[in-house]
């Protein structure tokens, strides 16, 4: 079967794979120059999976980076599934993450008190705005090897 574009060992895989370690880098580093972050279940909870999501996608883009300079793309299916069922998972950890601390911001933003200074606020935004697109480039990627997975 020819190369799926964005499976693993692809140059688009790679691209995949450093989107979403720069996306959940800015979406960790938006998050921790807010002082208070530590005050909300939901803003360590982002923390916590941007924590796992950096190393999981910087180590798949070496893979995929030595894979794509070798010429030789990984087919074998039980490394193919561990990635899979990890970008699945690390996928949807992603997301609730992502739309909880999206939820909590807006909440913040138009309860009635003062609780959160408008420029604290925008980057918690900013940190939700760059898990979604962590989330996307990762669904991706899933979808991509999930397809590529059956036909071996």
């Amino acid at each position: 079967m020819d190369d799926v574009p964005g499976s693993v060992g692809t140059s688009a895989s790679f691209s995949l794979r450093l989107g979403q370690t720069i996306f959940s880098s800015a979406s960790l580093l938006f998050m921790s120059l807010g002082v208070e972050f530590y005050s909300y279940t939901a803003f360590c909870y982002l923390v916590t999976i941007m924590g796992l999501a950096i190393p999981w996608s910087f180590t798949l883009a070496i893979v995929d980076g030595y894979s794509v300079l070798v010429k030789c793309p990984i087919r074998q299916p039980g490394i193919l599934l561990i990635v899979v069922l990890g970008d699945w998972v690390l996928s949807t950890l992603i997301l609730a993450a992502a739309c909880s601390t999206a939820s909590v911001v807006d909440l913040l933003i138009h309860s009635d008190g003062f609780h959160c200074p408008p420029k604290i606020c925008s980057r918690y935004q900013i940190s939700a705005a760059m898990a979604f697109l962590s989330w996307f480039l990762s669904m991706a990627s899933s979808l991509f090897n999930l397809w590529l997975l059956p036909s071996l």
